[in-house]
């Protein structure tokens, strides 16, 4: 039998501190020292486990990524109006990782090849392609982006509601979305 080491639990304390004060009060607006003293720590010793600050938000956006290729790795013959449930449970289970990219790594249109913004542009652009099916008309496209929209915001803007409560009101309004441009 092993023995934790006692580093794996100062690494989750920090990251469970980085995910709610990024959440909060955003990327660039938390520092490691804001980090630390929500921890409890000295700055130096959360540097010693994440430095520089890029490390710690790579590691928070890990698990999402996991998540959002396994998401990919659907079969897509489903359909896109099935793919609005699955994203949608997506999206308020990474809520605080949503908020990270859309407030501080925003900007993935104009990001340069190989950036993290061309990452998330492509990410961005193949969860568009399942909302909108192939070949989608301006119907489909109004809807995929309806639906896209109202998941990134709604997230973003109410971190500070259970996260069933948003699921179940944000599934409603985005099928709604969907459902609503007629033509498709």
């Amino acid at each position: 039998m092993t023995t934790p080491d006692p580093g794996d639990d100062t690494r989750s304390k920090i990251l469970a501190a980085a995910r709610r004060l990024f959440a909060a009060h955003g990327y660039a607006g938390t520092s490691l020292a804001d980090i630390a003293a929500e921890v409890g720590l000295t700055k130096t010793a959360v540097a010693y486990h994440f430095h520089p600050k890029d490390r710690l938000a790579a590691e928070l956006l890990a698990p999402a990524a996991d998540d959002l290729l396994a998401l990919l790795g659907r079969d897509p013959g489903a359909g896109p109006r099935r793919f609005v449930e699955p994203l949608t449970v997506f999206v308020v289970r990474h809520r605080e990782v949503i908020r990270l990219l859309m407030d501080d790594i925003g900007g993935a249109d104009a990001a340069p090849p190989g950036s993290r913004g061309e990452t998330i542009r492509a990410f961005r652009d193949e969860i568009y392609a399942r909302l909108a099916g192939p070949e989608p008309d301006a119907a489909a496209r109004v809807r995929a982006w309806a639906v896209m929209g109202a998941l990134q915001l709604a997230v973003v803007q109410t971190m500070d509601l259970p996260a069933g409560r948003v699921s179940e009101l944000l599934l409603a309004a985005a099928r709604a979305a969907y459902d609503g441009v007629p033509g498709g």
